[in-house]
């Protein structure tokens, strides 16, 4: 049975700890949204491979343990956003900013070619960083 999609496309998985729940999220994310949360997931295992994964609030999250998180990422219509948690920390921080002064993100279209260096950076520097408690 195929999950549901909800506003934007996003994968509506169940809540739960583990890389099981990571990977159905990953493998309903639509069309070529698929392919870039593959490569995130892989990027963020080879960057932080002692990461704690978990799907919460209908997105997949990696954390350093007892509910901390440093990067998530979740589906819109057109782009994939990727969000550090302690953003405003790294150097540079990524472009995006909202209502949470600490967290930081970069939208990721299909046309987007994606810095995996940079993404590298920020997430080696992420990993060390007080992240959110959700």
């Amino acid at each position: 049975m195929e999950p549901n999609l909800l506003s934007g496309g996003n994968p509506q998985i169940p809540k739960g700890y583990g890389d099981e729940p990571v990977q159905a999220y990953i493998a309903a994310m639509p069309g070529w949204k698929r392919a870039l949360g593959e490569r995130l997931d892989a990027l963020i295992a080879k960057t932080a491979p002692h990461a704690i994964r978990a799907i919460k609030y209908n997105q997949p999250l990696y954390g350093t343990g007892d509910d901390v998180w440093f990067v998530s990422f979740r589906c819109f219509t057109k782009y994939v956003r990727l969000t550090f948690f302690a953003g405003v920390q790294l150097d540079p921080p990524p472009p995006g900013s909202g209502a949470d002064p600490n967290a930081r993100w970069i939208d990721i279209y299909e046309t987007d070619e994606l810095d995996e260096r940079q993404v590298a950076t920020w997430l080696q520097h992420a990993v060390e960083l007080p992240g959110e408690r959700l």
